[in-house]
């Protein structure tokens, strides 16, 4: 009896150290390397989230829109505008994954990508803070990235900054490239929703989109305020060039000096700064409206 105990003491002992080894093995055994990805990015949103979400290194080339974090210009690839990207420029790059947007591309392009043989993602972009979280969750599930909360809780964070305006001053946003492209923005424009999250109204309720800035258009919409991307304000001449503008010196913005200028993703992007953006122009309206 007592030969059979010891016998079993001694197979449940080689069973033990046996598991331990085991264990040690698993313990000792190198982590699984996972390949990182080489991302093209098509929209500017997009290169801010998968910047965001940790991957900005991982980006080879993106368009032109991509201007935020300021590194990305000197990392990846300026592909240019998505409406003139070539096909061969993208492929050229070897990317792994491919991610844009509708807004902008040309459905050639779209079918295109969906035809290179690339992991390709060609997502709808709606332009509200909601629009924006759900765009950061679809780019966090490309990238396989679960941890997102903290960029969707920033949005919300910098909103509660914007402060309610007694009388929403009326916007006009004009985009200029030199005083020989000026366009002014109508319904429906990504700029005109960030006004209204910002507390003010757009001055051009007339049209959708945008059109060519005319002296009666100026004068017909009468703004409070005058809105440009600060890249815009600058291929004026600043505010004296601006003001030179036929028409813009008849206006309420005008006669008062009241223009205000922003960085152009953080206005219009709708990327992860949406808040941000909102806050950063509800802060200069009140300044403009006192």
């Amino acid at each position: 009896m007592k030969k059979i105990s010891v016998l079993v003491l001694a197979i449940v002992s080689l069973a033990v150290v046996s598991c331990k080894k085991e264990e040690a093995k698993k313990e000792e055994a190198p982590a699984e390397k996972t390949e990182a990805h080489k991302i093209v990015s098509l929209n500017g949103a997009v290169t801010e989230i998968v910047a965001a979400l940790g991957h900005e290194k991982e980006i080879v080339g993106v368009d032109v829109t991509s201007t935020y974090p300021e590194t990305i210009k000197t990392t990846a690839a300026d592909l240019g505008h998505v409406r003139s990207i070539t096909i061969e420029s993208i492929i050229a790059l070897k990317p792994t994954v491919i991610i844009g947007t509708e807004k902008d591309m040309s459905p050639e392009l779209a079918e295109k990508i969906k035809n290179a043989g690339i992991e390709a993602h060609i997502l709808k972009q709606e332009f509200t803070p909601e629009g924006t979280k759900k765009l950061i969750a679809e780019v966090a599930g490309i990238l396989k990235t679960a941890d997102f909360k903290a960029l969707t809780d920033k949005i919300d964070a910098d909103l509660a900054n914007v402060q309610p305006i007694a009388k929403a001053p009326k916007v006009l946003f004009i985009y200029a490239r030199g005083a020989g492209t000026l366009m002014v923005s109508g319904k429906n424009t990504p700029v005109e929703k960030t006004i209204a999250l910002a507390g003010g109204r757009n001055a051009v309720t007339e049209f959708e989109d945008f059109k060519p800035l005319t002296p009666e258009s100026l004068i017909k919409g009468n703004p409070d305020v005058i809105l440009l991307f600060t890249s815009g304000l600058e291929s004026l001449g600043g505010v004296d060039g601006l003001l030179k503008i036929q028409g813009v010196d008849k206006t309420n913005a005008g006669k008062n000096k009241k223009i205000i200028a922003l960085d152009g993703a953080l206005i219009s992007g709708f990327g992860p700064r949406v808040g941000e953006g909102a806050a950063a122009l509800n802060a200069e309206l009140i300044k403009a409206t006192k």
